[in-house]
């Protein structure tokens, strides 16, 4: 059974992008499909989620890039938010500024309001051009996240270098079966990251034991 559901954001995540690859080697993760990537509409992104998280194992960990995770944060108030058990929620994008050339993008604004109900991590970038990295820091705090930040590392996506990206499967595994701002403790995400050159990138614990 799909124990990783991976959440592309605005046009999908194309052959060659690390979510791409995720899916096609991983025989416990599936890509969750969207009839339209190019005109994002909030409800019929969130039928399709929903529809793959109720077909999925429970706990189930959300992988979501960009727009993409704006999507997962509308799931906190929604039933089914309760078969998730967390979330990597990569290079999130500005809702706002992406609704100047997507106008049907704004109603997932909602998804960055709320405090998710599942452990989670954001991982930003400090150039990422769809949003600032202080932006993508409240953004942490709000849905309750902890922060790992990548240093200059842009949107994350194969314009930036991201092809296949094996620390993503990590600090996802960190996440699962734990609940809302539980401490890991020791794990392969800490200690994977305790690897991480300190003037390359840094990270903030909210009791996820990241750091």
């Amino acid at each position: 059974m799909i124990q990783t559901l991976i959440v592309p954001g605005l046009n999908g995540s194309p052959e060659g992008h690390w979510q791409h690859f995720w899916a096609h080697e991983d025989a416990g993760a599936e890509l969750v499909d969207q009839e339209d990537w190019a005109r994002p509409r909030l409800t019929d992104w969130l039928h399709a989620l929903e529809a793959r998280i109720a077909a999925s194992a429970p706990g189930v960990i959300l992988v979501a890039h960009s727009l993409g995770c704006a999507l997962v944060g509308a799931l906190s108030q929604r039933p089914s938010a309760s078969h998730v058990g967390g979330a990597l929620l990569v290079a999130p994008a500005d809702v706002s500024s992406l609704t100047r050339s997507h106008p049907t993008a704004a109603d997932f604004d909602v998804g960055t309001s709320r405090t998710l109900p599942f452990a989670s991590i954001v991982v930003a970038s400090r150039n990422d051009p769809f949003m600032k990295f202080e932006r993508a820091e409240e953004h942490a705090g709000i849905w309750g996240s902890a922060l790992i930040d990548l240093g200059a590392a842009g949107h994350i996506n194969i314009g930036s270098g991201y092809g296949r990206w094996p620390d993503a499967a990590i600090l996802a595994e960190g996440l699962r079966g734990r609940p809302a701002r539980d401490r890991i403790g020791p794990s392969p995400a800490r200690r994977w990251w305790n690897e991480i050159h300190p003037r390359s990138a840094s990270a903030h614990d909210v009791g996820l034991g990241i750091v």
